[in-house]
């Protein structure tokens, strides 16, 4: 079959998901498109181009449950959800263009189409719903981001200081331990939280909001 972009970041992505963004080079592209790896370079120029098309069109198969009728908290919510199964789907990739695409999220994606939408349905005025969103989405990229190199497990189970617990004596010890879950913290609780958090956040900033003011 002939090389073709789709074709070149389809065979990308599978490789990605098996050994990650740093074992990727085009001459293993290549192999795995059983191609000339000189032939690639007649429809992607570079490794980083190949990243982005990967990126864009994992980004493009974001798909999201349209709830119009609903409020918009729970439009978010749902929102945010799918987004987080999207970066846990092909996590290697994700965890990447977190950290070193920081123009990943284009206008037209469907993603932030559906965001900047919700939240000017919230009532934020037309002027600030780019901002506002930006700062939604910076929040629940850092969690992901977070979640997927393992930093938010290892923050999860950090001792807060104070006494040791073994001065308080053996049997209080045994039972933090006995409470404690035995696979570290709930991160789809944490999530929720998070998500309650901005969506308090954003409430309580509209509330304050004088009556009068307009966009």
């Amino acid at each position: 079959m002939p090389l073709t972009e789709a074709g070149i970041y389809a065979a990308a992505l599978r490789l990605i998901d098996e050994d990650g963004v740093e074992a990727l080079t085009m001459r293993k592209l290549a192999t795995a498109l059983d191609a000339n790896p000189m032939s690639l370079y007649h429809h992607v120029p570079n490794k980083e181009a190949v990243l982005r098309g990967v990126t864009r069109m994992v980004g493009a198969q974001f798909r999201t449950v349209t709830l119009e009728d609903a409020p918009w908290q729970e439009r978010i919510r749902l929102l945010a959800t799918d987004f987080r199964t999207l970066a846990h789907r092909h996590p290697k990739l994700m965890a990447y263009s977190f950290s070193n695409q920081p123009d990943f999220i284009q206008p037209d994606d469907p993603f932030w189409t559906a965001l900047t939408a919700i939240v000017a349905a919230a009532g934020v005025p037309r002027s600030e719903v780019p901002q506002t969103a930006a700062l939604m989405v910076a929040v629940v990229i850092g969690v992901l981001a977070a979640e997927l190199n393992g930093s938010l497990h290892q923050w999860a189970n950090l001792k807060p200081p104070g006494p040791d617990p073994e001065e308080d004596g053996a049997a209080d010890a045994q039972s933090c331990v006995a409470d404690a879950p035995p696979e570290g913290p709930d991160q789809d609780h944490m999530f929720r939280l998070v998500m309650d958090t901005l969506i308090t956040g954003l409430e309580s900033q509209l509330t304050r909001r004088p009556v009068n003011q307009t966009s």
